[in-house]
């Protein structure tokens, strides 16, 4: 057998920058071994401990330490090898465990997946389909069983802030990771941010009056605040967060329950005046409340037994969020009847019906915090998503400013803003409702959930559980893809627009190395 010259490099990396590294690295130099390139190895996740001293700069020192603050200057950090392929345990080589248990967990989850949209998807789906909408919610419920089972298994077996887009990274390589950040940067925000502006300023006219004028208004108001804290680079904390979801999670509650007297079973006949096709309309509409699932997956080595706590918060979660959603659901059919495709706040009109008083003023005044709080996160999310793939290559330059913890994404935020903007004004000229909105946002969200359910079935061992639920998740993202339809054509136009990207900037000469 011949012998070979190998050489061994070993650097330490923040996981998640590890992807972002091992891509600059092969692109450069294709690690070959014989009838083998790629070749690279990386060890679970250790802690690299030091103290800034006075005058120093560290980016570290400022960062997380798997999720947790650190002052002292303790930051995670992954060994990296250039020998072989190998994959990385974090419960195996934590440093420590964890603190989340099974109720924290439970709390990530719903504040997750509990948004904005919640508070208006079911009179989008009664209009869309009358009472045959409540097997859109089921399919809802049993589409979030599929994709929490899926992500939940992806996150403990790769743990990783990337999220979807590590996932897909694994599973098919650079070039379909960057689509998939792509529809995640250039889809929710620029379609989604108006959308639940309008979704709050609905409330804001129930309360107040004024009609579209008023909506409209709330809803330019709203997206200017969440700009202006971010620029300023003021966030809503994660704790006021939970709560504004806990009192809206109450207040979704309090509204079915208090409205159960007025039900009919009545309003259930006719119970698909739109045809049963109208179902699958109305589950196109439903995908916004299935978005979340994958959000707290890469804290799977905080649990104090991720083995145990993880399975338990996910299932816990589920039944909290999938009785919220029936409930609410089946109260706005059962009360509202034929007048619930027509509300633009569904929630303060059971309100109103079961206790009255000041019902509409309180849901009007919750509808707009929680929006706040929402669109700041997510708009901040998706200013350092827009500069993370600019600082990796996967969009231009000059977005990459700010991506450095404690940043300000400033070029990234005020791009993704203007694209929101320019989709209220469209919607404020053209006279559309939320319902192309919605969709838009949707036909990406099913793109991106194909993409990581696929990935899934590819990464996850064969025979398992999970993988079974990926597999059954995957043709359920394919078959909404299918409903939505043309709407689809939007995260096409993005995939073309990312890879052709990709392919022009690999075209671009490199600058020669200094000598």
């Amino acid at each position: 057998m011949p012998l070979h010259r190998m050489y061994r490099v070993t650097m330490f990396v923040p996981p998640d920058h590890l992807d972002s590294l091992l891509e600059g690295v092969m692109r450069e130099v294709p690690l070959t071994y014989g009838p083998y390139d790629h070749l690279a190895w990386w060890s679970a996740v250790g802690v690299e401990q030091f103290r800034p001293l006075p005058g120093s700069a560290s980016l570290a020192g400022a960062c997380h330490l798997r999720g947790r603050f650190s002052g002292h200057g303790k930051s995670p950090g992954v060994s990296v090898t250039s020998d072989k392929v190998a994959r990385a345990s974090l419960d195996a080589g934590a440093p420590d465990p964890g603190g989340l248990t099974a109720a924290h967990g439970t709390a990530l989850y719903v504040g997750a997946v509990l948004g904005s949209a919640v508070i208006a998807l079911p009179a989008l789906a009664a209009r869309a389909a009358g009472p045959a909408s409540l097997l859109a919610w089921l399919g809802l419920v049993l589409l979030s069983v599929l994709l929490a089972a899926t992500f939940a298994a992806l996150g403990a077996r790769y743990p990783d802030a990337g999220g979807v887009s590590t996932y897909v990274r694994r599973a098919f390589g650079a070039q379909a990771a960057a689509v998939a950040g792509w529809c995640f940067y250039l889809a929710p925000i620029p379609a989604g941010a108006p959308a639940a502006g309008m979704f709050a300023g609905g409330y804001v006219a129930s309360a107040a009056g004024g009609g579209r004028a008023t909506v409209l208004a709330t809803a330019a108001g709203l997206m200017a605040t969440v700009t202006a804290a971010n620029l300023l680079g003021i966030q809503v904390s994660a704790r006021l967060q939970l709560a504004l979801v806990g009192l809206l999670a109450v207040l979704l509650a309090v509204a079915a329950a208090a409205s159960l007297p007025h039900a009919r079973l009545s309003n259930l006949r006719p119970f698909a005046p739109h045809g049963w096709a109208a179902a699958g309309a109305a589950a196109a509409l439903l995908v916004w409340g299935s978005a979340g699932w994958e959000a707290i997956t890469h804290l799977a080595g905080e649990f104090r037994r991720p083995s145990r706590d993880l399975p338990r918060a996910t299932a816990a979660a589920l039944v909290v969020v999938g009785v919220l959603y029936l409930a609410i659901a089946a109260a706005t059919i059962l009360v509202l009847g034929a007048a619930a495709g027509r509300s633009g706040a569904p929630v303060a009109d059971l309100l109103a019906r079961g206790t009255g008083g000041p019902a509409r003023v309180i849901a009007a005044v919750m509808a707009v915090l929680l929006t706040l709080g929402v669109m700041n996160a997510y708009l901040a999310g998706a200013a350092k998503l827009g500069a993370a793939l600019a600082r990796d290559g996967a969009m231009p330059g000059w977005l990459a400013g700010g991506s450095r913890a404690g940043q300000v994404p400033r070029r990234s935020l005020l791009f993704i803003v203007g694209l929101s903007g320019a989709g209220l004004l469209a919607v404020a000229v053209s006279g559309a409702s939320t319902h192309p909105l919605v969709l838009l946002v949707n036909s990406a969200l099913v793109v991106v959930y194909a993409l990581g359910t696929a990935a899934a079935v590819r990464l996850l061992p064969r025979r398992s559980v999970a993988r079974r639920a990926a597999a059954a998740a995957f043709l359920a993202s394919v078959a909404l893809a299918i409903i939505i339809g043309w709407y689809l054509a939007w995260p096409a136009a993005l995939a073309v627009g990312a890879l052709v990207y990709l392919r022009r900037r690999e075209r671009l000469p490199r600058p020669d190395p200094p000598s």
